[in-house]
C-alpha cells in the first residue's frame, strides 16, 4: 500500500507546488539546511529529555531522584523542544511542501507528533509528576494517544518503500526492554537476541542468494515476527512481574514505553521522508 496527503486532498497539488514560491517557504528555501539542523536538533532536545523522564518511570536511568524531580528539571526543556519542532517544521514543511504532500513517511511523523504531545503532555508528565500515580483523566488520553500511536504503526507497517523503517522502532524498544531488565533474565534476553540476529545472518547472507527474493522476504518476515515477539513477551515479563515499584505499576510502565517509541516512530518516519 501507498498512501499520501494526495490520495486525501487530490485538488491541493497546486496550493502545494506553490508554497516554496511564496512566503516563508521562499525565504526559507535557500537557507533550508540551516532550519532542518534546527528541527533535528528539537527533536533531540525534545525525545532525550521525554526518554529519560519515561526511563524513570521504568524504574532504570536516574533512579536517585524521584520521577516528580527529574519531571520538574525537564519540563522547560521538552517545551522549548516541542516549540522548535512546530516552528521550525512548519518552516522547512512550506520550503518542501511537494515531497511532503507526496509521502507516505510524512502521514506516520504527524500521526507520531500528534500521539506524542498527547502522551507527553496529557500523560507521562502528569503521571511523572505524581510519581508515578495514574489519574482517571491521564487513562483517558493514554487510549486516545495510544490509539493514535498504534495506528501510525499500523500505517508505516503498511506503507510500501518506508516500511523497512519499523526496524528503527523494534531496535529502540529491543534497547530499552535491555535497559529495563534487571539480572539473570537480562542475560537470557540479550542471549536470545543475539542468538536470534546469528540465525537471520546466517540465513540471509549465506544460506540464502541475495537475491533470491522468493526465499528471502517470508524469511524476513518470520523473523522480523518472531525478533518482535520476543521484545514484547520479554517487557510484559519484566513489567508485570516487578509487580508496583515506587515508580507505580504496569500501567505506568506502558506508558512510559509507549511514549518513548512514539518520538522514536516519529524520528524513523522523518528519515524515511527524502526516502520516499
Amino acid at each position: 500500500m501507498s498512501m499520501n496527503l494526495e490520495q486525501f486532498f487530490p485538488h491541493a497539488r497546486p496550493w502545494v507546488e506553490n508554497l516554496a514560491n511564496v512566503f516563508p517557504g521562499k525565504q526559507v528555501k535557500p537557507q533550508f539546511a540551516f532550519w532542518e539542523v534546527g528541527h533535528i536538533l528539537s527533536l533531540i532536545l525534545l525525545g532525550g529529555t521525554t526518554i529519560l523522564m519515561n526511563l524513570r518511570l521504568l524504574g532504570v536511568g536516574l533512579t536517585q531522584e524521584p520521577p516528580s524531580e527529574i519531571y520538574r528539571n525537564l519540563r522547560f526543556w521538552q517545551n522549548v523542544g516541542v516549540i522548535g519542532i512546530v516552528f521550525t517544521g512548519v518552516l522547512i514543511g512550506s520550503a518542501n511542501a511537494e515531497r511532503l504532500y507526496d509521502s507516505a513517511a510524512f502521514i506516520v511523523k504527524m500521526l507520531a507528533l500528534l500521539s506524542g504531545v498527547i502522551l507527553t503532555y496529557g500523560v507521562s508528565r502528569p503521571v511523572a509528576a505524581a510519581e508515578g500515580a495514574v489519574g482517571a483523566m491521564q487513562k483517558v488520553w493514554f487510549a486516545v494517544g495510544g490509539a493514535v500511536f498504534l495506528f501510525g504503526l499500523w500505517f508505516f507497517v503498511v506503507s510500501d518503500l518506508v516500511n523497512v523503517g519499523v526496524y528503527h522502532i523494534i531496535t529502540a524498544a529491543a534497547l530499552i526492554v535491555l535497559f529495563a531488565t534487571k539480572g539473570r533474565l537480562r542475560l537470557i534476553y540479550l542471549g536470545v537476541l543475539i542468538a536470534l540476529i546469528v540465525a537471520q545472518t546466517v540465513n540471509t547472507h549465506i544460506l540464502i542468494k541475495p537475491d533470491d527474493y522468493d526465499h528471502l522476504n517470508p524469511v524476513n518476515k518470520t523473523w522480523t515476527a518472531v525478533f518482535t515477539a520476543w521484545i514484547g513477551g520479554a517487557a510484559l515479563f519484566q513489567i508485570f512481574r516487578a509487580g508496583r515499584g515506587a515508580e507505580g505499576g504496569p500501567l505506568t510502565k506502558f506508558i512510559a514505553y509507549a511514549t518513548i517509541l512514539v518520538w522514536v516512530m516519529g524520528a524513523a518516519a522523518g528519515r524515511w521522508i527524502a526516502f520516499a
